[in-house]
């Protein structure tokens, strides 16, 4: 049974958000009931009710778009028990750290095909899935989730996100033009909701040129990283732009003018004291909306160790606690956010319904 837990926040005046209905984005899928980025992850998804599926995009040697957190599969596959891909372990360095893997875009689609997916934390959430599922192609995504769309009457988001777009564009497997061919490809993704998501500035900008006004369904997420991290677009050109400098009135303002939304962690908008307790929000939602911003937030999970300590039931951090995370998303939401990424959107759909 799920019991109604209190945050300790102190009382501001409320920030009402900018959408008529908050949006609940599937983070990765349904990630933590399903190994993430797979199929079945985003069927789950929308089984649960999420308004939106997330794919993390990245690029095949064939220049194929899949789905994959990261281009290093390593902990999200089983190419390791297979002594076919040995020797394509390398080291790279990927947004300037040194990464020692296997990596998507040394792979033909059709051998990535060959490949199982894993869950990325199984000490948390179990192997029983481990094997079952194939990496999927953001077309297969595409055709998923247009498919259910029409089954279930309503129509679902895409929130594609570029994954190291610099990087790919430095190898000649450039991102950003193959994502806006995907999506004039199929005829759901020419009137339905998709919102393409980067940690990126530049290519975000192209996008917003290539778009321009006659794509009205296509919509824009800046992301933000921590505070003292910097755009790494920003720092491949010797910039100075910290993502603490994106989220000042000023910075706001410039982000509006060439995306709908950003995309803070849940700290930025309300931080955590020393003891891992909710403080009163800070102004980025209040400062975001006046720019014309929606503010999507990352990422809501439903293990304790994720999650305020406002909210824990005992003292694991491993303990799944649906209540808390429930509580939790509530306590954001009465923050103003616009909508915002859940492991586990069935959970999201409660808080924002009054399940």
């Amino acid at each position: 049974m799920l019991v109604a837990i209190r945050a300790r926040v102190a009382p501001m005046p409320p920030e009402k958000p900018l959408v008529p209905r908050v949006q609940v984005i599937a983070h990765r899928g349904a990630s933590a009931l399903r190994p993430e980025h797979t199929l079945a992850a985003y069927m789950q998804a929308i089984r649960d009710g999420a308004d939106w599926v997330e794919p993390d995009l990245v690029m095949t040697r064939d220049g194929v778009l899949v789905a994959r957190h990261e281009n290093a599969i390593g902990g999200t596959t089983d190419v390791a028990a297979h002594p076919e891909f040995a020797t394509r372990r390398t080291c790279k360095s990927i947004d300037g750290v040194m990464v020692d893997d296997w990596f998507v875009e040394d792979f033909t689609l059709a051998e990535l095909k060959t490949l199982r997916a894993r869950e990325r934390l199984p000490a948390l959430r179990g192997t029983r899935f481990d094997g079952q599922f194939a990496i999927p192609t953001f077309t297969e995504i595409v055709e998923l989730v247009a498919r259910e769309s029409a089954v279930r009457g309503r129509r679902i988001g895409l929130i594609p996100e570029i994954k190291h777009g610099t990087y790919f564009q430095g190898i000649g497997l450039p991102m950003e033009d193959a994502l806006l061919d995907a999506l004039a490809a199929h005829a759901y993704t020419h009137t339905s909701p998709v919102e393409i998501q980067s940690f990126e500035i530049g290519n975000l900008r192209y996008l917003r040129e290539r778009l321009g006004a006659q794509h009205a369904n296509v919509r824009l997420l800046q992301l933000i990283d921590a505070a003292d991290m910097q755009p790494f677009d920003v720092v491949a050109a010797g910039g100075a732009q910290r993502y603490a400098d994106m989220v000042t009135p000023a910075g706001l303002r410039d982000i509006a003018g060439y995306a709908d939304a950003i995309g803070p962690s849940t700290r930025a908008v309300i931080p955590l004291d020393p003891g891992g307790r909710l403080m009163p929000p800070t102004t980025l939602v209040r400062d975001a909306h006046a720019a014309g911003l929606e503010v999507h937030v990352w990422t809501f999970r439903p293990e304790q160790q994720f999650m305020a300590r406002d909210f824990w039931c005992d003292d694991d951090p491993a303990t799944r606690n649906a209540a808390g995370s429930i509580a939790e998303i509530r306590a954001y939401l009465d923050a103003g956010i616009d909508a915002f990424f859940s492991d586990e959107p069935g959970l999201g759909r409660m808080a924002v319904d009054g399940g």
